[in-house]
């Protein structure tokens, strides 16, 4: 059996930065307790280990745990990277890869979040979702769910441009902070042992996109990573972890032959869809106790358990 774990990222929730906090999967020092806890008591396998074992047939060790990072923001090499190499713990980084091309680019949920919170307004009126609260610390969070609740039922061209009418309503307000790792740094953690992995070019849901656009986001991601740093594996991660069968199909038409969900429990490689594989999502609610709670097998299945009949498992995410 296989567990794998999904992390965003790594930060203190106070650093400043004006980026979603609740994409912050653990701060440093939760991060550390728990890298320390699966190098002492699990099998921490590169993704390489597990290809090998897919295509050859090895057996991976028990108590095998895959680490796995989505968006590659930049606290990934500032503070989780060096975490990981102390203990010496291989990891996959899942790259949007037309990101790091435009340092001034940030991702739509950032953006949202940024406007929302630094808005001199009160209430956002005329909206489909009715007037908006934003006089509140607690209101504005309600509301900057419901946005981005809404923004995501639309495909994905519609979304941006809502989400560019939003924030100038809100009067955004311009940053030249840099969110995602650019192609340098990038090479240099490859260089370093960091497994790349394509994470489509733009994030979109990819459900809500015609077959055509599924293509180009899957392939374009594959090549853009061949470009900037050579040999890649065929390996993939849905943007929050949107997938369906057409999704799937053009995935294994490509040759890619493994591909990770949102959706909870672990992993048996002989019988899984490996192009529906499942990750544990780490959210700063997970205090190590718990987090060494759900590494247990028993609790994989309730998770399992619980998500089995749910429409929407696959496309859950953490406030994204």
């Amino acid at each position: 059996m296989l567990r794998v774990l999904t992390y965003h990222r790594v930060a203190d929730p106070k650093d400043g930065l004006a980026l979603n906090p609740f994409l912050i999967s653990a701060t440093p020092a939760t991060f550390a307790r728990q890298m320390r806890y699966l190098a002492e008591h699990y099998h921490v396998v590169a993704m390489e280990d597990v290809l090998r074992a897919v295509e050859q047939g090895v057996h991976l060790p028990s108590r095998s745990i895959l680490l796995t990072f989505d968006d590659a923001y930049c606290d990934f090499g500032e503070i989780a990277w060096p975490i990981l190499k102390r203990y010496r713990l291989p990891v996959t980084l899942f790259v949007p890869t037309a990101y790091p091309e435009h340092p001034d680019w940030a991702f739509w949920w950032d953006r949202l979040y940024r406007a929302v919170a630094y808005t001199s307004l009160t209430e956002l009126h005329d909206t489909p979702l009715e007037t908006l609260p934003l006089d509140t610390a607690s209101h504005r969070q309600d509301s900057l769910r419901k946005m981005q609740d809404y923004v995501k039922t639309f495909p994905h061209q519609e979304a941006m441009v809502l989400v560019d009418e939003i924030c100038a309503r809100l009067g955004e307000k311009q940053t030249d902070q840099m969110s995602v790792l650019n192609w340098d740094q990038l090479r240099q953690l490859a260089k370093e042992g960091v497994t790349l992995g394509a994470h489509t070019r733009t994030h979109p849901i990819m459900t809500q996109l015609p077959s055509a656009q599924i293509y180009e986001e899957i392939v374009g991601a594959q090549q853009d990573l061949k470009r900037e740093v050579g040999n890649v594996l065929p390996i993939f991660s849905y943007p929050s972890g949107s997938h369906d069968d057409v999704v799937v199909s053009i995935l294994k038409k490509e040759g890619f032959l493994l591909a990770f969900t949102t959706l909870d429990g672990q992993n048996d490689l002989n019988s899984a869809d490996l192009l529906r594989l499942r990750r544990t999502n780490i959210s700063r609610r997970t205090s190590l106790p718990i987090f060494r709670l759900r590494l247990l097998r028993c609790v994989s299945y309730l998770d399992m358990w619980r998500h089995r009949n749910e429409p929407s498992a696959g496309h859950r995410t953490l406030l994204r």
